[in-house]
């Protein structure tokens, strides 16, 4: 029936004996999982009573030969080690089931695709892609982007101001504790959450991209973000001194020497980005729409955020902040309230906010949002089974199993979150999705990408329903959409996760 040549009896006996003393050094087969607790259990957890062992040098040194003893392995070695393994072991099922043809879909999708080059502001173009599509409408316009920029300075100075707040209110904790150190290591990230982009909205509103566009420093954000960090470490360090001095714990001291830090941090910002469009003033729009016609609109900022529905689309600013992140984390019951300690960008706003539900809730409500027309924008891991040339999301787009022999599958979506091999890494949208007509189960869905035109399919990605139950962490959503008793988990008591914990990554 064509299957491959059985193993040698030398490759199979060297085989069990290795199993053999894999198993008399507690090493559990594949899909036999250890119960993961807190480690706070009656009597606490020792661990295994054993000595530490190193690999053994003659098993090690002859096993490389037993496995090429396999015709297949010979091949896969020959294949793997010439080229990309993932473009050498690409599934072309994959590729023809992961089409962009969906059966529901929203009526306008606005455009162009837009593009957040080398910079961390997925989230920044997700949420502005979502609240553009309202305003395309209302102003008839063939195209337009909101400027991501101007929300990233912003944001920028924020997180600066969040981060040294936070190092005073710290200033009791160890410098090389875990609180501080997570602190320390990721103070004024590129991505953020929907949250976030609320308390900038409401505070400094918006701006067309025509009048704050992309400097180099916007593109390209990591010596901005370098110089950044330098000097809010320096500032933190001088802080957590005066906390130990008596004579300079005054509230207005502490003050003074804040403002002064944050002068410098915004002049920086100020010369790398350019200086933003005043968010006090109102700003004169000039633009054509999509049938040749000049008009000019004199408005505010947040006026122009406040005022961005149309009569198809109800996206304005009362649905923004009545907005709500659904989340499915299984390591928490469905229906409870997460949110995460320390985390956020301007202070006295809106904190971090999740509804935890299963992955069957999230996606339905989904559907509901897309039949009615409107985008989505979500939160998923996008580096995992994805090619960014075919823009294509599966879990079956890569035949590890067939190529290597093993699977990268292993683990259930709890555990990956536990070990730390998956989180929140990026945020897009959704505009369509291809229900199965006999089950009426999703199939596949539409992606809005912000990577620009060249990957996918001229920017559009599509994720495989199954891709989505495995990586897809977040959809925010209007709560029309929810269930009351979903929308009745607003009123319950929030479980506080740790600031390193994997729901405080920044998509």
């Amino acid at each position: 029936m064509g299957g491959q040549p059985s193993k040698s009896s030398e490759a199979a006996a060297h085989e069990k004996a290795m199993l053999d003393r894999l198993r008399t050094m507690g090493v559990r087969e594949e899909g036999d999982y250890v119960e993961i607790g807190d480690g706070n259990e009656k009597g606490g957890f020792r661990g295994p009573n054993r000595e530490a062992e190193g690999l053994p040098l003659e098993a090690v040194a002859s096993l490389p030969a037993d496995i090429l003893r396999d015709p297949k392995n010979r091949l896969a070695l020959s294949a793997l080690s010439s080229a990309n393994p993932q473009q050498v072991l690409t599934s072309l099922s994959a590729q023809v089931a992961d089409q962009q043809i969906f059966n529901i879909k929203i009526p306008f999708e606005g455009g162009p695709i837009t593009n957040q080059r080398s910079s961390g502001r997925c989230w920044l173009f997700a949420s502005t892609n979502v609240f553009r599509v309202a305003l395309m409408k209302k102003y008839n316009l063939e195209s337009f982007e909101f400027s991501q920029a101007y929300l990233f300075y912003w944001d920028k100075l924020e997180k600066a101001n969040w981060f040294l707040e936070q190092v005073i209110d710290t200033a009791n904790e160890d410098l090389d504790g875990r609180l501080v150190q997570t602190l320390m290591s990721d103070l004024v990230s590129d991505g953020g959450q929907w949250d976030m982009v609320y308390n900038l909205v409401d505070k400094y509103g918006l701006v067309p991209q025509t009048l704050y566009p992309d400097s180099w420093s916007a593109r390209n954000s990591s010596v901005l973000n370098t110089i950044v960090k330098n000097k809010l470490r320096e500032f933190a360090l001088r802080l957590r001194k005066m906390a130990r001095d008596p004579e300079q714990t005054a509230p207005e001291i502490f003050s003074t020497v804040k403002i002064r830090m944050m002068q410098e941090i915004q002049q920086i910002m100020t010369l790398l980005l350019g200086p933003p469009p005043k968010p006090t003033d109102a700003f004169t729009w000039q633009y054509n729409d999509k049938d040749g016609k000049a008009h000019e609109l004199i408005i505010t900022r947040r006026d122009f955020a406040r005022d961005i529905s149309s009569a198809e689309f109800r996206v304005n600013s009362t649905v923004i902040k009545s907005m709500i992140s659904l989340v499915h984390d299984p390591r928490h019951e469905p229906l409870s309230l997460l949110t995460v300690s320390r985390l956020g960008n301007v202070v006295g706003g809106r904190g971090i906010n999740y509804i935890n539900v299963d992955i069957n809730t999230l996606k339905s409500t989904c559907v509901k949002m897309l039949k009615a027309g409107v985008p989505i924008f979500f939160g998923c891991d996008v580096g995992k089974f994805s090619d960014k040339v075919s823009g294509i999301m599966d879990t079956t787009l890569y035949h590890y199993n067939l190529g290597l022999g093993s699977s990268l599958l292993g683990m259930a979506k709890a555990q990956r979150l536990l070990a730390g091999e998956s989180q929140m890494t990026h945020a897009m949208v959704l505009t369509a999705v291809h229900m199965d007509e006999q089950t009426g189960k999703p199939v596949r869905w539409r992606v809005q990408n912000s990577w620009g035109t060249d990957p996918g399919d001229k920017g559009w990605f599509v994720m495989s329903d199954a891709w989505m139950d495995e990586f897809v962490y977040q959809a925010v959503v209007d709560p029309r959409f929810c269930s009351k008793e979903v929308r009745d988990v607003v009123k319950k008591v929030p479980i506080v996760l740790p600031l390193w914990d994997p729901m405080g990554a920044l998509a």
